[in-house]
């Protein structure tokens, strides 16, 4: 573990969201004193301890407490329920504890029990592996980069590992806008990314009046999907304020689902859009209303309704990110500090290759 820090500090280890278990790691001079005063059996170090975490005569939950050989940090191995994660922080915090909002961030570094630099990234960025494949490959990059050591990495492999940006993106969820013109299925084809409804859908054209975000999970890689109203020219002043914050979204986003109506594909507002979004992921949907039309290579048809060709949109979406395919056991930079090192690495032993 990293030296103890000299005032009373607390974090959750593990990631945001409900689980079967939370860590809170405490730290600090006041460590022995709020287990005596809070925690219902005398913690021995480097032992595990079952007993009642207690704020006065109310029992918060009955955590394993596992205090460090030095007595200055513990471990609360707590139920993962949200109330008793809550209600934990804040008996922490009554007792002189700052409490260290690692759910959106990086670990901070008391809370690393780290050999070398390599693996206190990987550590620090534990908080942000929200799915299992982000998880499976973030861990194995310590294995992964000890096996390179001491090969000779030519500037095509370094090149290789620089140019994959798959981890980068399984820990930083990208934001992914649908739009269209209105009544297109955006919301219904949402819905199905989402394996549930989330967007309220309609044969009316307009339903959906401001932009939704929700998280989805593709098959590993996690994405804020914002499903926006039907881009059009319209005269009601709620649906203009509604397309114009829509549009600040659109902006903001990693990538772009552009959701043609099949039975309208020579309206002249789609074409429009697709001129305004030309590195868009092209989806044709109602495909089962259009019977003869023809799609280039590129586009990708569905029929919303029933689900059809929504798996060759996820696989779309995780090859945007390079996560289609994916090698989880294979070197791979996430951390500025690791790309500027293959960059001096290129410079110092290949002087004439490009990085």
């Amino acid at each position: 573990m990293e030296s103890e820090p000299s005032r009373n500090l607390a974090a959750i280890l593990t990631p945001q969201g409900v689980g079967a278990i939370a860590v809170l790691r405490i730290a600090g001079p006041a460590v022995p004193d709020f287990l005596s005063r809070c925690f219902s059996r005398p913690a021995i170090a480097d032992r595990c301890v079952h007993g009642e975490l207690r704020d006065d005569e109310k029992v918060i939950d009955d955590p394993v407490v596992v205090l460090a050989s030095g007595k200055q940090s513990a471990d609360i191995n707590l139920h993962g329920g949200a109330w008793v994660v809550q209600a934990a922080l804040n008996l922490a915090m009554r007792h002189g504890f700052s409490v260290m909002d690692a759910r959106n961030a990086l670990l901070p570094a008391f809370t690393l029990d780290a050999t070398d630099e390599l693996e206190r990234e990987m550590l620090s960025y534990l908080p942000l592996a929200t799915t299992e494949l982000a998880l499976r490959v973030l861990l194995a990059q310590p294995a992964a980069w000890k096996r390179l050591i001491g090969q000779q990495i030519g500037p095509s492999e370094a090149q290789r590992i620089l140019a994959d940006q798959s981890l980068h993106w399984l820990l930083n969820p990208p934001r992914v806008a649908i739009v269209g013109i209105p009544n297109a299925g955006k919301s219904t084809l949402a819905n199905q990314l989402f394996g549930q409804q989330r967007s309220i859908t309609a044969d009316q054209p307009g339903t959906t009046r401001d932009w939704v975000g929700e998280s989805a999970n593709l098959d590993g890689l996690a994405i804020t999907l914002i499903d926006t109203p039907g881009i059009r020219q319209s005269q009601d002043p709620i649906e203009s304020q509604a397309i114009a914050r829509a549009k600040t979204q659109v902006d903001a986003a990693d990538a772009v689902i552009h959701v043609f109506d099949a039975t309208r594909a020579d309206d002249e507002s789609q074409r429009a859009l697709a001129d305004r979004f030309p590195d868009a992921i092209r989806v044709f949907n109602k495909m089962d209303a259009a019977p003869g039309l023809n799609l280039d290579g590129t586009s990708i048809p569905t029929v919303a309704t029933t689900g059809e060709g929504i798996d060759a949109l996820r696989l779309a979406i995780r090859r945007k990110f390079h996560c289609e395919p994916i090698d989880p056991d294979s070197a791979k930079c996430w951390t500025p500090r690791q790309r500027e090192l293959l960059h001096a690495s290129l410079r110092e032993r290949f002087p004439e290759s490009k990085s």
